[in-house]
């Protein structure tokens, strides 16, 4: 009998109380013959009703007791991965703008293309909702940044739907980025030669509530994470 794939749906939640519920129910219906695919919620310390509605709903719920920011909050879930040995960890927003329908087709394509890391980009077929403005410049100027540091272009950095193998899971459990990571995951993935590619998906805009990233902060953002990047090129290849 063929053994069952697992696979955690890493969810980071920060005040998601008007969209946490349809992203679990929609990871739950997702079926497969050959896949167990586990919604994994990590509460940031959300004010909001979040943490009483995943208490609720048939995922698996972890609490941060204060809001520790994105990065702390996706290596959670990562570490969870880790210690309960699964086998893909797919990391997917709170807000309801990844497909979650096509977690069964990520994990084919980091198999087929023998990958340790699968980023989604928006902006491969260009379909879906493409971003605010503001979101934009960012994404455009970490394609040019990361790609003249690394020599791999990649079309989306900032996206935070992306699939991750053991052997991925295993180095970035131990060293994942604070705030804004996901800019700054991609040095981490050339540094400890971990192959990595993209592929197309639809997104669509946030279903409710808003985005943590404001007007008012996005030079802020772009600064902090290209100096995070710079040091991360210069710095001595981070422990597994």
């Amino acid at each position: 009998m063929q053994r069952m794939i697992k696979i955690a749906a890493v969810i980071p939640a920060f005040n998601e109380a008007l969209n946490i519920e349809q992203v679990v129910l929609r990871i739950n219906n997702i079926k497969s013959d050959t896949a167990v695919v586990v919604p994994v919620v990590i509460n940031d310390g959300s004010t909001d009703d979040t943490k009483t509605i995943v208490e609720g709903l048939d995922c698996v719920g972890l609490h941060l007791p204060v809001n520790l920011g994105i990065g702390a909050a996706v290596q959670t879930g990562i570490k969870y991965a880790y210690q309960n040995d699964f086998d893909y960890l797919l990391q997917v927003d709170g807000d309801g703008q990844h497909p979650a329908e096509t977690i069964l087709e990520m994990v084919s394509v980091i198999q087929e293309k023998k990958m340790d890391v699968v980023i989604g980009s928006r902006y491969i077929n260009k379909e879906g909702f493409q971003s605010s403005f503001m979101r934009r410049i960012g994404i455009n100027y970490f394609k040019f940044l990361n790609s003249f540091l690394l020599g791999q272009k990649i079309t989306d950095n900032t996206s935070g739907f992306r699939i991750y193998n053991k052997k991925a899971i295993a180095i970035l459990q131990n060293n994942y980025p604070d705030d804004y990571p996901e800019p700054e995951t991609v040095v981490i993935f050339k540094k400890h030669g971990l192959k990595f590619c993209e592929h197309p998906v639809v997104m669509s805009e946030r279903e409710g509530g808003k985005s943590s990233i404001s007007f008012s902060n996005s030079i802020y953002y772009m600064i902090k994470v290209t100096l995070a990047i710079i040091f991360s090129m210069i710095r001595k290849k981070p422990k597994t």
